[in-house]
């Protein structure tokens, strides 16, 4: 008689093959876990066509200036008026953001946009259109962008919650990067076959699809009640001690300043590519896609990373530091494009968990605020950076701006390690 085992039979553990392809599926998953959300799709959809609208604008608008004066001056005024407004104005807008509905914030915005481009547009076609127009231009649309910044990433937690937020943050970089290539790629033709007046009108109704988004969503109720009796100036003080007293945000704010630019790729690169490498324009353009191919998987990577800690943050900022050195100090082309595919994965992924950290670390009735003053450190501060590492560039050489590039944000990176790295997420408040 054969004895049998009375003990409840265990299944035997997954080989590792298994389990290694069901985790890049799970992580695949809770990448586009965001669009899973009919409203949110509809909104990222929203957000590829407008941002691809926007870049081709900026072509259009470039041509437009470099063709009335011919001076490359007044390309930099343009971004002046532009960047200022973002870079003073856009903390105080997050006040607006946390006293008002996103919502009907954003189709303000929206509005306000699609009619400056609609205005420039019809200027350029009838042939008034002048330099101090352009930058009358340049500086209510940056007016607009300080407010419609801050609210279009806030907008995106009222829609998806905090389980979704590191996908829906990511994906909008994936948005971001893809524009840089569909922008100029649609602005070439349409400047080489209408005109400029052309660009303008298609950024004016690439604004379309977002409105009747928002509107569609009218029973989204996207408003966070400051105090009652708050005043401005007051809610602006709270917010501005709020966010510098929280050492895990502030740690983000202050790495956001640095990193202006690693993603302001027009700034640097051109000179690195003609100078520094002597590359004709179509390298310029390849080190160009290589930073924003390298982008796209480092995206994704965030998105499927779920919630990040202070000390993936953290770890992610000095690989970001590290890695802007070798394109800067690449010694040819080939080493320079392969340097600034990976400056593209690991800044992307850093940036893209920095500003879902800082989301969800924020007191829900401060957010807008917070984020705020985290749009006035990216892009505002650009207009800061970009005349420190021009001069650095002009007094010594390009290679040297990206040495001082890199050790500014490592030493960012240094300065808020600590903070993140003691961040426990158990602090991370509740969901509003």
């Amino acid at each position: 008689m054969t004895s049998t085992d009375s003990s409840p039979e265990t299944a035997p553990a997954p080989a590792p093959a298994v389990s290694s392809v069901r985790s890049g599926l799970d992580r695949t998953r809770a990448a586009f876990s965001s669009l899973e959300d009919r409203r949110y799709r509809w909104w990222f959809s929203g957000q590829v066509l407008s941002s691809s609208g926007h870049v081709t604008q900026a072509a259009g608008l470039a041509w437009l200036v470099l063709h009335l004066s011919g001076r490359a001056v007044d390309l930099g005024l343009v971004t002046t008026a532009a960047m200022l407004p973002i870079l003073v104005g856009a903390a105080p807008a997050g006040a607006l953001v946390d006293r008002f509905d996103r919502r009907r914030l954003l189709l303000t915005t929206q509005v306000l946009l699609m009619s400056l481009g609609a205005l420039l547009a019809v200027l350029t076609a009838t042939g008034a259109v002048t330099v101090p127009l352009v930058l009358a231009f340049a500086f209510t649309s940056g007016v607009v962008a300080a407010v419609d910044g801050p609210a279009r990433q806030v907008f995106v937690l009222d829609l998806v919650g905090r389980e979704r937020l590191a996908s829906a943050v990511s994906l909008y970089e994936v948005v971001m990067n893809a524009a840089r290539v569909i922008g100029p790629s649609v602005g070439g033709v349409l400047l080489a076959l209408v005109g400029p007046a052309a660009c303008f009108a298609f950024n004016a109704a690439t604004y379309l699809l977002p409105l009747g988004v928002l509107l569609a969503l009218r029973g989204l109720r996207a408003r966070t009640a400051v105090r009652a009796g708050e005043k401005p100036t007051t809610s602006l003080r709270a917010g501005l001690a709020y966010t510098f007293g929280q050492p895990v945000i502030r740690a983000c704010v202050v790495l956001a300043a640095a990193s202006t630019m690693i993603f302001n790729q027009g700034v640097m690169v051109p000179v690195l590519a003609t100078d520094a490498l002597g590359l004709p324009p179509q390298g310029f353009g390849a080190l160009m896609a290589a930073f924003g191919l390298g982008a796209l998987p480092g995206a994704i990577a965030a998105a499927g990373g779920g919630a990040p800690t202070g000390r993936r943050v953290a770890v992610l900022a000095f690989a970001t530091g590290v890695a802007i050195l070798p394109v800067g100090l690449a010694p040819g082309f080939a080493v320079a494009v392969v340097a600034a595919a990976v400056l593209g994965f690991v800044s992307i992924w850093w940036v893209a968990a920095a500003n879902t950290l800082v989301q969800l670390v924020a007191a829900p009735h401060l957010r807008g605020r917070v984020m705020g003053v985290w749009t006035a450190a990216l892009p505002g501060s650009a207009l800061v950076t970009a005349l420190a590492l021009g001069a650095v560039t002009d007094t010594w050489g390009v290679r040297w701006a990206y040495v001082a590039l890199a050790a500014s944000f490592l030493a960012a990176a240094a300065a808020g390690a600590r903070a993140l790295t003691a961040h426990d997420r158990a602090t991370v408040p509740d969901r509003p």
